[in-house]
């Protein structure tokens, strides 16, 4: 059994822009749960105090997967991680230190001998607060191989019990990488009693790839992220690796505990939270995976699926139509059913807020599906979130003429309206809210696209801001776009101010 260790909510919300909240990280936390993953990197615990917060909220709320904590080889780090994951029924501390001649170099400013001196400290001090101990090497693919096999045995000596080797520069490529595998397994002491993982990014294209290849050898964990998130161009997208274990089990003869049907739903929790759209090209999860356009493909299909699809839509959980699920004559009480079904929680209070909004958007709209729901909740979660929240907006436009729109928010208790114009109303929403930030952000990616299908569907609007050297990025929703536009730049500019 292959061990799905993720690391979304750590690796991957470094991305640029896709920082989460607190209330964000608990519901991703949650559905990766219910998609069945072994261990979740909640965090970097003495990164901020943000940081630290979401792990330990985390580690209350989860049942079965592993929780862990990253920290450096520093006391302080590994106090921090242990405080923060203490609560967690299943808890591990990872522990990490670069071991390339290039980082000890230009990095740590150390030797090769006090790196060993550092393992041996830090990974027994570990232990000596929890008995599941990761230690990672750093940057192993582009360490001497003599002198990692002596990192990794020192590490094991000290009461490691999972030994992970990344490619931390995504510079490996699999059969290289397979080889780093193969010597540590063959040339360390104790190597069989232990955990041997793998991280890998994804800067040659290669993190999938190369994280397969030391399957083939013998690695039990693989580290991955939901979408391929991360730094740089991403970790090994954990769907992708999933997805080629489960089709290609003839071959590999390894299975995984994920609940694959749960791929598609966690994927767009995702893709709502951080604002960051998939491609559609995407494997396993891009909306033209199952698509076919070519009329020969499409001839194949009708006459046998398995001509040009080698997995079924379902397995994913993908349905062929989105299912219909309620409509403006549906009660309290379906909706709330239908909310609990999703993996969202939800308290009577929150539920009367919810079923007011859902009752509006129903007015609007002949059908409600699946997505409409999940946006609303998510709407729900992040309510009063950060210090600027929209009041009310006006906007004037016609043809040939600027348009003007005019916007009123709070800030605590501070009432501010100040009117912006532009090329159209979306444009002049933003002039506006430029206005009123003092040009603190500027506007770096901007996108509209409908939740569902249908002339009635609800707009969400996606963007990203710049502020400083840092990217932002923010989500709205309405039936309006241009209300889904300020709450976008809104979210991105909360974010900044609670980063």
């Amino acid at each position: 059994m292959i061990k799905i260790f993720d690391t979304t909510l750590r690796d991957g919300e470094q991305s640029p822009g896709c920082s989460m909240n607190l209330n964000e990280k608990l519901q991703m936390a949650k559905q990766l749960e219910r998609l069945g993953v072994d261990i979740i990197e909640a965090g970097f615990p003495a990164a901020s105090t943000g940081d630290f917060e979401a792990v330990k909220a985390i580690s209350k709320v989860l049942k079965k997967p592993i929780v862990t904590g990253l920290a450096r080889c520093t006391k302080q780090d590994i106090d921090k991680a242990y405080q923060a994951i203490e609560d967690a029924k299943n808890k591990r501390i990872h522990v990490f230190i670069a071991t390339s001649d290039i980082h000890l170099e230009y990095k740590l400013h150390k030797t090769r001998e006090q790196v060993l001196a550092d393992i041996e400290k830090y990974v027994s001090y570990a232990k000596s607060l929890t008995d599941d101990i990761e230690f990672s090497a750093e940057d192993a693919s582009r360490t001497d191989l003599n002198f990692l096999c002596e990192a990794v045995e020192k590490a094991i000596q000290a009461g490691a019990t999972t030994i992970n080797l990344p490619d931390t520069v995504g510079y490996a490529m699999p059969a290289e990488y397979a080889h780093m595998i193969k010597t540590v397994k063959e040339n360390v002491k104790g190597i069989e009693n232990i955990t041997l993982s793998v991280h890998c990014h994804n800067d040659l294209g290669m993190a999938v790839a190369n994280s397969l290849a030391a399957v083939e050898v013998g690695a039990e964990q693989i580290e991955c992220t939901i979408n391929g998130i991360g730094e740089r161009a991403g970790n090994a997208a954990c769907e992708e690796l999933v997805m080629a274990l489960k089709t290609r089990h003839d071959y590999y003869h390894k299975d995984t505990n994920i609940n694959t049907k749960e791929i598609m739903r966690t994927s767009n929790l995702l893709e709502q939270i951080t604002a960051t759209k998939v491609s559609p090209t995407k494997p396993i999860v891009g909306r033209n995976v199952f698509a076919h356009e070519s009329g020969i493909h499409q001839h194949g299909v009708l006459q046998n699926k398995s001509t040009y699809e080698i997995m079924d839509p379902s397995m994913v959980g993908i349905q062929n139509q989105e299912n219909i699920v309620l409509g403006k004559h549906s009660g309290k009480h379906a909706l709330r059913s239908r909310i609990l079904e999703l993996g969202f929680e939800i308290d009577e209070h929150n539920l009367e807020e919810i079923f007011v909004k859902f009752k509006n958007m129903a007015d609007n709209k002949k059908n409600i599906y699946d997505s409409d729901i999940q946006a609303l909740m998510l709407g729900q979660l992040n309510k009063g979130s950060g210090p600027y929240q929209l009041i009310d907006y006006s906007s004037f436009t016609s043809n040939g003429k600027e348009s003007k729109t005019i916007i009123k928010l709070s800030n605590g208790s501070e009432i501010i309206e100040r009117v912006g114009s532009g090329a159209g109303p979306i444009d002049a929403a933003f002039d506006c809210m430029k206005n009123i930030l003092n040009d603190q952000f500027s506007l770096q990616d901007f996108a509209i696209n409908s939740i569902t299908a249908g002339q009635d569907a609800l707009g969400e609007t996606k963007l990203s801001l710049r502020h400083e050297s840092e990217l932002y990025n923010g989500r709205g929703l309405s039936n309006d776009i241009i209300k889904s536009g300020i709450l976008a730049y809104i979210n991105a500019v909360n974010k900044q101010i609670e980063a």
